[in-house]
C-alpha cells in the first residue's frame, strides 16, 4: 500500500526557532517543506536551509503568498508584532497556520492538554517556551485540588538559545504565558517570570510552578503530574521532572528540566526544542487527520 502524500508547509521566519523547527519537519515521516522564508538569504538559517537543499527566500511572507495552493500549513517563527500582520494573509490563503509567537492571534495549544480541540482551527498558538514547559503542570495541578488561589512559574534559559525574537518579545512573552496558566488552570491571579542566564557552560532550561492552594492533596497531586509528564515525554524526549510536587513555605512547588534534541542549537536550548516539538506535535497530528 503506499503511502500516504507528506503535508505540504512553509516556515516563515529563519531565526533560532524557524531553523531549529526546519530540522525538525526535515525528520518527520509525514511533513514536507516547500519553502524557508525570511529576510536575509546569508543569515546563519538561511545557510544552513540551503545547505539541506531546502528551497529559501528573502522575501518573506510575500513568498509564502506566492505559494497559494501549494502549501497547507505554515508555521510563523517571526515575532508576535509581525504575526499580527501575518495573520489575515494567511488566513487570505486558507492554510492552518502554526503561530510561534506569542501574538494571541489564534486558539492557544498545548498538545499535552487540549490537542484534539485545536486540529480543526485556522490558526493556533504555542503559547511560549515557558507556557508549554508549565502550562501542563498548572493544569494537572488544578485537576488534582480545588481552591487554587494563585500560580507562578519561573523558568531559566540559557541567554544564548534566545534570540533577538525573544528578546523583543519579553512582555508579550510574559502576557501570553500568565493568560495560558489563566486559561489552562482556570486560576484566577498568576504569573510569569523569565531569567535570561549568561552563565558559561550554558544552563538547561528550567521551569518551576508554585501554586499556594487552600488545602493542597498532595498524593493526587503528584499522580496528575507524573502521569502529565510521561504524556509530554512522548513528544519532548528531554522533558524531566527533577522535584516532584512538594509543600514548601505554605506553597506546593514542582520543578521541570528540558535537554533539547540538539538539533540546531546544543542541548542546553530546551526552550526551542519544547514549542517546537509541540508544534511538531499539532502538525503530525493534522497531517494524520488530513490523511483519513
Amino acid at each position: 500500500m503506499s503511502q500516504p502524500r507528506k503535508l505540504p508547509v512553509a516556515i516563515l521566519g529563519t531565526g533560532n526557532i524557524g531553523t531549529d523547527l526546519l530540522v525538525k519537519v526535515l525528520r518527520s515521516p509525514v511533513l514536507e517543506c516547500r519553502l524557508f522564508a525570511g529576510r536575509n538569504l546569508s543569515s546563519p538559517g538561511m545557510t544552513k536551509a540551503s545547505l539541506l537543499n531546502v528551497p529559501v527566500s528573502a522575501k518573506g511572507i510575500d513568498s509564502i503568498r506566492e505559494l497559494r495552493g501549494q502549501v497547507e500549513l505554515v508555521f510563523d517563527a517571526t515575532s508576535a508584532e509581525s504575526h499580527h500582520k501575518h495573520a489575515p494573509l494567511l488566513a487570505e490563503m486558507g492554510v492552518t497556520v502554526v503561530d510561534l509567537t506569542p501574538a494571541q492571534v489564534g486558539r492557544m495549544c498545548v498538545p499535552a492538554v487540549n490537542l484534539a480541540d485545536c486540529l480543526d482551527q485556522p490558526n493556533v498558538n504555542m503559547v511560549t517556551c515557558g507556557g508549554q514547559a508549565s502550562v501542563p503542570l498548572a493544569w494537572a495541578i488544578a485537576q488534582a485540588n480545588t481552591g487554587v488561589e494563585y500560580i507562578e512559574t519561573v523558568s531559566s534559559i540559557a541567554s544564548r538559545s534566545a534570540g533577538p525574537a525573544t528578546r523583543i518579545n519579553l512582555d508579550e512573552y510574559l502576557q501570553t504565558t500568565e493568560t495560558g496558566l489563566r486559561t489552562f488552570a482556570g486560576c484566577p491571579h498568576t504569573k510569569a517570570i523569565l531569567n535570561l542566564n549568561p552563565a558559561q557552560p550554558c544552563i538547561h532550561m528550567q521551569t518551576t510552578v508554585m501554586a499556594k492552594i487552600r488545602q493542597p492533596d498532595l498524593a493526587r497531586t503528584r499522580q496528575q503530574v507524573e502521569a502529565m509528564v510521561a504524556v509530554i515525554r512522548k513528544y519532548v524526549p528531554g522533558y524531566q521532572l527533577i522535584l516532584p510536587p512538594m509543600i514548601e513555605g505554605g506553597r506546593l512547588v514542582t520543578m521541570v528540566r528540558v535537554d533539547g534534541l540538539g538539533d540546531y542549537l546544543p542541548r542546553y536550548a530546551g526552550n526551542l526544542d519544547i514549542i517546537n516539538c509541540a508544534a511538531i506535535a499539532f502538525a503530525e497530528a493534522r497531517a494524520h487527520r488530513r490523511s483519513s
